[in-house]
C-alpha cells in the first residue's frame, strides 16, 4: 500500500526533473507538520503542462505509470489525491496556454482514464465522483 509519505520519492524515479519543486516545498514544510500535498500535486500539473508545450514528454509514460499506481495501490489519501489533487488541476484549462488537457489522456492508464472521465462528467454535468 503506497502512504502518502512514498508518493513522491516514486514520483522522482519516473521525472528526476521534478526534483528542484519537490525540494523547495519540503523546505517550506515546518517542523512537525504533515506535507500538504495536495498543494504539491497543483505544481506537479502545472509542471508536466510546461513540459508538454515544451514538447518534454520522454518522462510521461513512467510519470503516468506513477499516477496509476497511486489510483491502484495507494491508501485512501493517495487514492483521491491522484484523482481530485493531480487529475482534476491536470485538467484544468487555465494551466494549458498552448495545450489542453486532453493532451494528456495519451498517457493515462485504465484507472487513471476512469477517474480522469468521472471528473470530467463531474464539471460537464454535475455528476457525484463517489468512490467504488
Amino acid at each position: 500500500m503506497i502512504i502518502s509519505a512514498e508518493m513522491f520519492p516514486l514520483l522522482l524515479l519516473a521525472d528526476p526533473t521534478f526534483e528542484q519543486t519537490w525540494t523547495t516545498f519540503l523546505a517550506g514544510v515546518e517542523d512537525g507538520k504533515e506535507p500538504l500535498y495536495y498543494q504539491l500535486l497543483g505544481d506537479l500539473a502545472v509542471h508536466l503542462a510546461r513540459k508538454l508545450q515544451n514538447g518534454e514528454t520522454q518522462n510521461f509514460t513512467a510519470v503516468f505509470r506513477v499516477i496509476e499506481d497511486w489510483h491502484v495501490h495507494g491508501d485512501d489519501y493517495v487514492r483521491t489525491a491522484a484523482s481530485i489533487g493531480f487529475l482534476e488541476d491536470l485538467q484544468n484549462e487555465n494551466l494549458h496556454e498552448k495545450t489542453k488537457p486532453s493532451d494528456f489522456e495519451a498517457w493515462l492508464l485504465p484507472e487513471s482514464k476512469r477517474w480522469w472521465n468521472k471528473i470530467e462528467r463531474f464539471w460537464e454535468n454535475g455528476e457525484p465522483i463517489v468512490a467504488d
